[in-house]
């Protein structure tokens, strides 16, 4: 069934708390915009169909890449919901290892750009700010859970390497457009500020 009736009062339920919170409460926003990014970086996986870099002699596909870092995210809602996941560092290096070999292949960042040029860094600097905005919304419930575990007993906790995948999520996305301009011939824009 898609609907269950449940959340027509404007709540909603988290795995393993039999309380119902509102769905605008900042757990509540933390898993819609860590959904929202999820559900762009499928359109932007479809966009990047065919493209491909090479790191460290690894050839990465940019779908399959992308597919992995959307499983990633399920793994971060699960846990922002309370199920007991956790992201690997070994995930958060992952990303690392893209990010630093796909600035071996690019100019050095000198200034801030202006998002465009092909389709494909456009969809992945929109990718980007929702990026962003999750990582805001995540950092936003664990300083709730600091406040809230002073005054009473809460089970539910995110761990660092989640705050610090989602930091590396944007950076890593910034990186895929820098170069899907830059496999495309696209000379980057800075702002000229005037």
């Amino acid at each position: 069934m898609l609907y269950t009736r449940k959340g027509d009062a404007g709540t909603t339920k988290t795995f393993g708390c039999d309380q119902r919170i509102s769905k605008s409460s900042t757990i509540a926003e933390a898993l819609g915009s860590l959904d929202e990014i999820n559900s762009f970086l499928g359109l932007v996986k479809i966009k990047a169909l065919g493209v491909s870099f090479v790191i460290n002699e690894k050839t990465i596909v940019l779908s399959v890449a992308i597919n992995r870092i959307q499983q990633d995210l399920f793994i971060i809602q699960a846990q922002l919901a309370g199920a007991d996941k956790i992201i690997a560092h070994e995930k958060v290096e992952w990303l690392e290892e893209m990010i630093d070999g796909i600035e071996k292949i690019l100019p050095p960042i000198k200034t801030f750009f202006v998002s465009g040029g092909v389709e494909l860094a456009a969809l992945s600097d929109i990718a980007r700010t929702i990026a962003r905005r999750a990582e805001r919304r995540v950092v936003g419930v664990v300083e709730e859970l600091k406040q809230t575990k002073d005054n009473t007993e809460v089970k539910q906790t995110i761990d660092k390497e989640t705050l610090v995948y989602l930091n590396r999520l944007s950076s890593v996305l910034y990186a895929f457009a820098r170069f899907a301009n830059h496999n495309g011939g696209i000379v980057e824009e800075s702002p000229r500020y005037d």
